[in-house]
């Protein structure tokens, strides 16, 4: 049985500066009909920051969609049609002054694929080089440096809880300890 749903008609909801949402009528498999309302998203991109001594470096930000501060690891929104890995080099600049020295692709992941379009790119940067900060205008935020086995820990007692540094933690930590 394929379990793809087919999408009959399609009309924009809400249209703004990160997100677009549209609203849809579907054919089910079983030739059914159905609503779906769908964030549309251009994606976003992360990275993990090791320096040599397996310290990892998180930015703690205030995020308003669950209004708590959240350690996470440094990352943006894409730009339409950019290069994740431009995306992450970038970003790791302006939240942490730091540059790669090598960057490894860690893979993809869909933060929330039942109802929005993001696919959130995951790297590693290692052999960091300081430079300078370069917060963006209205950026609040506190770099923290965490060895990659505390962050491990922090993950697995649910004091890391966003699901882009929980991929990018444990894919690390599976990496480096090999």
């Amino acid at each position: 049985m394929k379990f793809e749903e087919k999408t009959i008609k399609s009309e924009e909801i809400f249209r703004g500066k990160i997100f677009t949402v549209k609203k849809a009528t579907v054919e089910l498999p079983d030739k059914s009909q159905a609503f779906r309302e769908v964030v549309i998203h251009h994606g976003g991109a992360g990275i993990i920051a090791i320096d040599s001594d397996k310290n990892i470096l998180l930015v703690r930000q205030y995020r308003k969609g669950v209004e708590r501060e959240v350690l996470e690891i440094p990352a943006g929104k894409l730009e339409e049609n950019e290069d994740p890995k431009k995306c992450c080099e970038r970003e790791l600049l302006e939240e942490t002054g730091y540059a790669a020295g090598e960057i490894t692709d860690l893979g993809v992941i869909y933060p929330t694929p039942a109802y929005c379009s993001e696919i959130t790119h995951i790297y590693m940067a290692t052999d960091l080089i300081k430079k300078e900060q370069r917060l963006d205008s209205g950026e609040f935020l506190e770099v923290v440096r965490v060895k990659l086995d505390e962050a491990y820990d922090m993950v697995l007692s649910n004091k890391i809880c966003d699901a882009k540094t929980v991929v990018a933690v444990l894919k690390a930590k599976q990496l480096l300890d090999m």
